[in-house]
């Protein structure tokens, strides 16, 4: 309850919770607001519709073709509508980063629990491979794991399936985000294990399984939660970095990252279709970190000092 209550009290934490809220149901809802608006993120109305697309594939009105019935534009060759490609781009990032932040949480939160109970041996190791892992540049592995995983499952000529896509994205990010986690969570539960708690759990027959799930598994989810809190925002930026590059989410899948990439082509002749994904970007990010900072000092107040 004091928790609840400190957040609350923090009026930049609440909206920006309320801002990420706002995404989430967005992303959620996106199959329903697009079936309303009347428009979806695949059709190609400007190449579809005379009119609309110049000789050139820039959009005939101003501002990148705002109007009443393309509210936020359409794209730049292709003529997509923009507003349902937002809405979907939200979609791709925030399942690219969920699943890779349920993964981090899984395998962070058993390897630091049972490096930091057991010590020893395991410890060591743990270090190594740790230091190991952390000296991989992640973004450049994904550059250069692109081209295998097209090479060595994808026929020739074949695109490379959505779900292979995401797979590699989530799997790569989880195999190296879950290292701050897990190291944070040792030092955690180093200095927890010679508490009287624990000591009593010992002496009255308790095994290594309900010390770890029944004794410290509670005590470090305001942790974890902060952890998530800050570490989401990093890979929604990762992931839209990668399809800038050309190795994230391929078409036809909507891409915040790609539709900054598309837009940076044609800034200086329709400036306005890199300014929705990128000022969605900025307001995820930024309010995704603000939720994490009210998040981490509500549930320690120490670090508020």
């Amino acid at each position: 309850m004091s928790t609840i209550r400190a957040l609350r009290a923090d009026r930049t934490g609440l909206a920006a919770f309320a801002v990420v809220l706002l995404f989430v149901v967005l992303a959620l809802a996106a199959p329903l607001i697009t079936a309303l608006y009347g428009k979806n993120a695949t059709e190609h109305y400007g190449q579809n519709t005379p009119g609309l697309l110049s000789a050139e594939g820039l959009p005939m009105l101003p501002n990148g073709g705002i109007s009443g019935e393309f509210w936020f534009g359409i794209e730049p060759g292709l003529g997509r509508d923009v507003f349902a490609q937002l809405l979907y781009g939200i979609r791709t990032s925030l399942l690219v980063a969920g699943v890779a932040g349920a993964v981090i949480a899984v395998v962070g939160v058993v390897v630091g629990l049972a490096v930091g109970y057991l010590g020893g041996v395991t410890d060591r190791v743990f270090g190594y491979l740790s230091h190991i892992l952390l000296a991989f540049p992640t973004l450049l592995l994904l550059l250069a794991l692109g081209p295998v995983v097209r090479t060595r499952f994808v026929d020739p000529g074949e695109n490379e399936p959505a779900w292979m896509q995401f797979t590699v994205l989530v799997l790569v990010f989880a195999a190296f985000g879950w290292v701050p986690l897990a190291m944070m969570l040792r030092t955690t539960v180093r200095s927890l294990r010679e508490r009287e708690f624990i000591e009593a759990a010992r002496a009255s027959g308790a095994g290594r399984r309900h010390i770890l799930l029944r004794e410290l598994l509670p005590h470090v989810w305001a942790p974890v939660l902060v952890n998530l809190s800050l570490t989401l925002p990093g890979i929604v930026t990762a992931e839209a970095a990668l399809s800038f590059l050309g190795v994230g989410i391929d078409e036809p899948v909507p891409d915040w990252g790609r539709m900054i990439s598309r837009g940076a082509e044609v800034f200086y002749d329709d400036p306005t279709y890199m300014v929705f994904p990128g000022v969605a970007i900025l307001l995820f990010v930024l309010a995704f970190n603000l939720f994490g900072d009210a998040l981490r000092d509500a549930l320690d107040p120490r670090a508020a000092r």
